[in-house]
């Protein structure tokens, strides 16, 4: 008797055509039915959020690759979720990378091989039945996705106001009290408009009386994209209190376009600006780190989460001239004012003693942590997990963010090395870290 034909495994990419800054990767016997599931859950939502296959592929074994992958981009999973990761065109060819190159991995399906694409609509009490069209019949390219979710994930995203004010709060008032505070980065005013408003420049403006700031300015910066619809000229916003009230004042230099670059901007960050607070672009958050640490000015920004893993960032928290605020940021808006899941952080180089999140550190005697949050990897490192940090331990050992998040470094302990560490267990690769000694 013939044995039964063993049935395929795929992994797959699958991104929603409203959510750039995240991509699905999961596994399934069945792309047709899994890429109809996805679209069967936007019942009652707008039928602008389809979702599309980035990358299919054929593996021997489904479940061990997913397990993989889980371990090896542990850092770029929303918790919440196992299946969503953070995504970008870097990140994108890093997980095809090693899918790839997985030993279970038997070939990729092309895109435009797979059966047509359905969804399922359902409006109030009937099922309307419609295909969704293909990359090609969209005169798109996964190229095409990856480019516009990397200006998208990086640059089109506002900050909530109420994740400004839950930071700032943290704060002694006293630190902005006649300083000069810069928020540089397409924080765009209207006076006659809120929504059309920076969220930064707005908190600033409603609380410039109780902060006690001495003065206020915002760049807008003359993007492609205008996100607030301030004008294709890039402008300096001045604001100050009178004794008639708050007072605001445009300029309009020639040939400024507003980017954080600009040698007006780097003037104003040199000769006016006592703190900057801001949300630079993910796409060039290193030039903007940069710039801004050499200023030596005191800042308040949000920045990618994993930043503390990234060696283009780890000698700033070396040598202490930054730090992590108080709070994470999960949750921006689009253009259209809609949510969109994100993973920023608050960094900063003011001073935070008694951070509420110290009580996430777990400090105790090596032997007392458990079995399963501690290992060691192939060069007989120490990797310890669960924010478990060993008090007793004197050699280097690797943790991951959330213990640098939680304080850890103000906890008597530093990071000893620039370069972030890739463990390997086994000679597989795990998901990053960075070396810390007490």
């Amino acid at each position: 008797m013939k044995a039964a034909e063993k049935e395929k495994e795929y992994i797959y990419i699958v991104q929603s055509s409203t959510e750039a800054l995240w991509c699905k990767i999961g596994i399934t016997g069945d792309l047709d039915e899994r890429l109809k599931y996805y679209n069967r859950q936007q019942t009652g939502k707008s039928k602008d959020n389809v979702y599309s296959y980035l990358f299919v592929c054929e593996v021997s074994d489904m479940r061990q690759v997913e397990k993989d992958i889980t371990e090896k981009f542990f850092t770029y999973r929303q918790v919440a979720n196992k299946e969503i990761y953070l995504f970008n065109p870097l990140m994108f060819k890093n997980y095809v990378k090693f899918i790839k190159s997985h030993p279970l991995f038997i070939e990729e399906i092309p895109i435009e091989e797979k059966i047509k694409q359905e969804i399922e609509v359902v409006k109030i009490e009937k099922i309307v039945k419609r295909e969704t069209p293909s990359l090609k019949e969209r005169k798109m390219t996964s190229k095409d996705i990856m480019q516009r979710a990397k200006r998208v994930a990086d640059d089109e995203f506002y900050t909530r106001y109420e994740d400004i004010e839950k930071e700032i709060k943290m704060y002694d008032k006293s630190i902005w009290k006649d300083k000069c505070v810069f928020c540089n980065c397409d924080d765009a005013v209207n006076e006659d408009d809120d929504t059309k408003t920076s969220a930064f420049a707005l908190y600033f403006i409603r609380n410039f009386k109780e902060l006690g700031l001495k003065k206020l300015i915002c760049t807008h910066y003359a993007s492609k994209e205008d996100l607030f619809n301030a004008g294709k000229k890039g402008y300096a916003y001045f604001y100050i209190m009178t004794k008639d009230g708050g007072k605001g004042k445009y300029e309009y230099p020639k040939d400024y376009d507003g980017s954080f670059d600009h040698p007006i901007s780097v003037k104003i960050l040199n000769e006016e600006a006592d703190i900057v607070c801001t949300n630079p672009p993910f796409s060039r958050s290193r030039d903007y780190w940069n710039i801004l640490i050499e200023s030596g000015k005191k800042f308040l920004i949000i920045s990618n989460i994993a930043n503390v893993l990234n060696t283009a960032y780890i000698h700033y928290f070396l040598d202490n001239k930054v730090g992590p605020g108080y709070n994470r940021v999960d949750w921006f808006e689009n253009p259209k004012r809609q949510s969109v899941n994100a993973a920023g952080h608050w960094y900063t180089n003011f001073t935070i003693k008694d951070r509420p999140k110290y009580k996430n550190l777990k400090i105790v005697p090596l032997k007392k942590i458990p079995e399963k949050y501690k290992k060691y990897d192939d060069k007989k490192t120490l990797l310890v997990d669960n924010c478990y940090i060993p008090s007793d331990y004197k050699k280097p050992f690797a943790v991951s963010t959330r213990p640098i998040l939680n304080g850890l470094l103000e906890k008597g302990y530093e990071i000893v090395q620039e370069e972030g560490y890739a463990p390997f267990i086994d000679g597989k690769e795990k998901f990053g870290r960075v070396l810390v000694q007490k």
